[in-house]
C-alpha cells in the first residue's frame, strides 16, 4: 500500500523507487525480527515440553507411590481393628469373669473398665485413625479429594 501511495505522489522516479527500496528494507527487518522471535518461541516451547513431560513422570510416581501407601495403610487398618477386636473379647472376658476383679488390683481394674467402656463405643462407630496424618482436616487434606484420573499417563 505503501508503495502505491508513493508512486502515485507523481515525484521523481528516482526518489520513488529510493522510497519503495526503503520500505522493503524496513519490511525485510520486520520479518527478520519476527523469525527471530519464532526460533526463540519454538525454543522456549520445547523447554517448556520437556519440562512438563518431566513433571508428568514424577506426577506418575507420585500416583503410583500415593496408591501404594494407600494400600499399607487399609491392610494396617484393617490389622489395627482385628487387634482391638481381640482386646476387646479379652476385656470383655476379663471384666465378666468374677475371678478377673479378684485378681486385678483395683487400678488395674478401673483402666480395664476405661478401656472396655472406649472400645465398646469405637466397635459401634468403628475410627479410622493414623497417627503420621490429622484427619481432623478431613475436608481440607483428605484423599478421597485426590484426583486419580491415569487419562493423561497414557499420553
Amino acid at each position: 500500500e505503501q508503495g502505491l501511495q508513493l508512486l502515485e505522489l507523481g515525484g521523481s522516479v528516482e526518489e520513488d523507487y529510493i522510497r519503495i527500496a526503503r520500505c522493503f528494507e524496513a519490511t525485510r527487518q520486520r520479518c527478520c525480527r519476527l523469525e527471530q522471535d519464532g526460533r526463540r518461541a519454538r525454543e522456549q516451547l520445547a523447554r517448556v515440553e520437556a519440562e512438563r513431560a518431566a513433571l508428568e513422570v514424577k506426577l506418575k510416581h507420585a500416583r503410583n507411590q500415593v496408591e501404594v501407601e494407600m494400600k499399607k495403610r487399609h491392610r494396617a487398618e484393617a490389622e489395627l481393628e482385628k487387634q482391638e477386636r481381640k482386646l476387646q473379647l479379652v476385656l470383655e472376658l476379663l471384666m465378666r469373669e468374677p475371678w478377673g476383679n479378684e485378681a486385678l488390683s483395683r487400678e488395674q481394674c478401673s483402666v480395664l473398665s476405661a478401656l472396655t467402656g472406649r472400645r465398646l463405643g469405637a466397635a459401634s462407630a468403628p475410627v479410622r485413625r493414623s497417627s503420621a496424618v490429622d484427619e481432623s482436616c478431613q475436608s481440607l487434606l483428605s484423599h478421597s479429594d485426590i484426583s486419580y484420573d491415569r487419562t493423561e499417563d497414557d499420553v
